[in-house]
């Protein structure tokens, strides 16, 4: 599900982040505007399984400027050496 404005969208992912689905989410993201000044949530609330590829993919979204909510512990700590969306200096404020 995805909500947005003209400054800010916000994605619900579900299920698993997996396979196909990362760069499903990848596209997904492009697509809702982020490089385009657009700043993009992500709550991972319902995700159930992300496996090492989506984890990577989370963490270059993370680097991207997106804020992740809502992690599950153990996806919160495999983000934990990525660097916080607040403190990236390209993010639009």
């Amino acid at each position: 599900m995805v909500e947005s404005s003209g400054e800010a969208a916000r994605l619900r992912v579900e299920g698993r982040v997996t396979d196909g689905w990362v760069e499903e989410l990848r596209k997904t993201c492009d697509l809702q505007g982020l490089g385009d000044g657009i700043r993009l949530t992500l709550d991972l609330a319902d995700v159930a399984f992300v496996d090492a590829a989506g984890i990577e993919l989370l963490k270059e979204l993370k680097r991207r400027c997106v804020t992740l909510l809502n992690p599950t512990s153990f996806v919160a700590q495999q983000l934990k050496d990525a660097p916080r969306a607040d403190a990236c200096k390209d993010c639009p404020s």
